[in-house]
């Protein structure tokens, strides 16, 4: 059977943060490819380059050398509108922090990232209903995120990733704020997303949940120094 070809792929990736006493590289000559219905999980130390790679990846940031090419596009190059574009349309974002707009409702949190494409009305509510039932929150569609417990924002955060039916889903430290219940039920729940077909990558500090991926790349000093298959 021939090998599925990268969704996403990185060659030679250099990122160089630079002020006028000092020159920092954050990354250094990264190579990295991900294929569809992957979960890889990056780890490494503080500083190591995780969080820095993953705003690349989800084109938040830019890089000062190398290619990306994303579905087969090169979107390194793209003008801001364009990156945006790219963002709302094929990566969906899960933050530590849920990041939900707190005078927004839960179902219109969901919602917002659609309305930017300028989606349909209807179309809209069929994603919305469809992707807060698939995490368990349909019930909880007109809450506000403040009356919502960590782990249940948290779904919501998933949800609105989920949404726009996204090519790749990108993770950093999605339990960091939870305890260590709520963590478990949203790392089943990432689990659940991935054997239903979605593409991962998942930044965390926990080794446990790290091996819960079919890949562990590890980073050090801005370098990937092991790149393991788990299953």
């Amino acid at each position: 059977m021939a090998q599925q070809k990268a969704l996403l792929q990185l060659e030679g990736i250099t990122k160089v943060f630079e002020t006028e006493e000092v020159e920092t590289h954050a990354l250094s000559d990264v190579h990295f490819m991900v294929r569809p219905g992957e979960w890889v999980s990056i780890v490494g130390p503080s500083g190591s380059g995780k969080t820095t790679l993953l705003a690349l990846l989800g084109l938040l940031d830019t890089a000062s050398k190398g290619t990306y090419l994303l579905d087969g596009r090169s979107v390194l190059d793209l003008s801001p509108a364009e990156r945006a574009l790219v963002r709302n349309q094929h990566i969906g974002f899960i933050f530590q922090s849920f990041n939900l707009i707190g005078d927004l409702s839960v179902y219109e949190n969901v919602e917002l990232p659609l309305t930017y494409r300028g989606m349909a009305a209807d179309e809209r509510r069929q994603r919305v209903e469809r992707a807060l039932e698939r995490v368990g929150m349909g019930h909880r569609a007109r809450h506000m995120p403040g009356q919502l417990s960590g782990g249940q924002q948290q779904r919501v955060a998933v949800a609105r990733a989920v949404a726009g039916d996204p090519l790749i889903l990108l993770a950093d430290e999605p339990t960091g704020n939870l305890d260590s219940k709520n963590g478990e039920q949203v790392m089943q729940l990432l689990s659940e997303l991935h054997k239903g077909g979605a593409t991962l990558i998942m930044v965390t500090h926990d080794p446990n949940q790290a091996r819960l991926g079919t890949r562990m790349v590890s980073l050090f000093d801005g370098r990937v120094v092991q790149d393991e298959r788990l299953r």
